[in-house]
């Protein structure tokens, strides 16, 4: 019997998988499953990892929470060790009144992954609540300025870098997930960079590990791990 499908009031559900390849991967089944998947509807973006953090990473994004479900389990038979993963919804951030109904659509709808930007990089975050540095102490007034200063600082990376933020408070670790398409790898760099000089960042945003990689194929991602 088929479950009952899991969706989000509005948006996409996504789930983010970063693995090791420790042994033979049976890439014809993988490849199926994936293509069945993309047949149901979900999108699937796999990336080449850099570093220690893991190999290859997916990520997901489908309306049906068992289908990233059923996925995540084949890609597992197919020999992957999931390493890590985050799981969070699209979302339109409380300070986005009166943005234009393409832009919304944009931000819960995303068509992944962009063309021509293969750089790839993924982080979560929260916003800090200390003692002196609250900021869900601050009135809505002030977090929708700091907001919007932010929202200008990413304006100048705009063709460069694309960001999509997923909400995962109560869902995972983190209050959000943060994933950056971008042309160039130092685009990803600058981009991070720039944006923690705003107050938004420096004095409430904190911040989880960092996974960078090449968005590619599966067969080429799997051709880099297994090399």
């Amino acid at each position: 019997m088929t479950p009952e499908p899991l969706t989000a009031s509005r948006g996409l559900n996504v789930l983010h998988l970063f693995c090791r390849v420790e042994g033979e991967v049976e890439r014809e089944g993988l490849a199926a499953a994936i293509e069945n998947a993309k047949g149901k509807g979900l999108q699937v973006v796999t990336a080449a990892i850099m570093g220690a953090k893991g190999d290859v990473a997916f990520m997901i994004l489908g309306e049906n929470l068992w289908d990233l479900r059923l996925l995540q389990s084949y890609i597992q038979a197919a020999g992957l060790t999931v390493a890590e993963s985050y799981v969070s919804v699209t979302e339109v951030s409380e300070y986005a009144a009166g943005m234009p109904e393409q832009m919304v659509n944009d931000r819960l709808y995303p068509v992944l992954p962009p063309e021509g930007k293969t750089a790839f990089c993924f982080y979560p975050m929260s916003k800090r609540r200390g003692e002196v540095n609250n900021w869900f102490g601050l009135e809505y007034e002030r977090r929708e300025e700091l907001m919007r200063e932010h929202g200008k600082s990413g304006k100048n990376f705009r063709g460069r870098v694309l960001q999509v933020v997923t909400g995962s408070a109560g869902l995972d670790d983190w209050e959000w997930g943060v994933t950056l398409f971008a042309v160039h790898v130092d685009d990803l760099k600058d981009c991070v960079y720039t944006m923690r000089f705003d107050e938004a960042s420096t004095l409430y945003g904190e911040f989880g590990p960092f996974y960078t990689g090449i968005v590619a194929e599966l067969d080429d991602v799997l051709d880099a791990a297994l090399a």
